[in-house]
């Protein structure tokens, strides 16, 4: 199923519409610019992937970063902490960081705690940034990605930028 147009973001906003939508579980790909991805203190910005996933179930959201060489970075944290910093802002604290790494036995992932947050503005007509950013065990990991968000009812279905795919598991 494609999601399209102003609810770009729909999973971002779940939890200020009411916990059964967490609860259910809910998948939303972006296509848009990676800005920024660092994992334990390494920037591979240059490798990150022009996609981010967001995630909803069991009362948790994640932001999935992926970079062409195989390096995974998930932010996660209790959607039950989610709050509105501003009328157009965002903030889901972040608890966990899974960073991974694809090799010949599959993807391996390093889940640690952590201390972070991600900041996402409301879904609106133009560019919408997701801002990670946590520490754990002394290192910091980030992720930056801006998407498109298009009132346009024909927006994202071609794949192009701004593009949203969204699955009900």
């Amino acid at each position: 199923m494609t999601i399209r147009a102003v609810p770009i973001l729909v999973l971002l906003g779940a939890f200020a519409t009411g916990p059964a939508i967490a609860q259910q579980g809910a998948e939303i790909k972006m296509t848009g610019q990676c800005e920024r991805l660092v994992i334990a203190d390494k920037d591979i910005t240059q490798n990150c992937k022009e996609q981010v996933v967001n995630t909803v179930t069991r009362g948790r959201t994640t932001f999935d970063f992926a970079a062409w060489d195989g390096q995974t970075l998930s932010f996660s944290g209790s959607g039950a902490q989610h709050e509105a910093t501003e009328e157009t802002e965002q903030l889901q604290p972040v608890s966990l960081v899974v960073s991974g790494l694809k090799n010949s036995d599959g993807i391996v992932r390093s889940p640690a705690p952590a201390v972070g947050a991600c900041r996402f503005s409301s879904p609106q007509p133009g560019k919408t940034q997701i801002a990670c950013e946590a520490t754990s065990q002394g290192k910091t990991y980030a992720g930056v990605f801006v998407t498109d968000a298009k009132t346009d009812s024909k927006a994202g279905g071609d794949g192009t930028k701004g593009a949203t795919e969204g699955t009900k598991p």
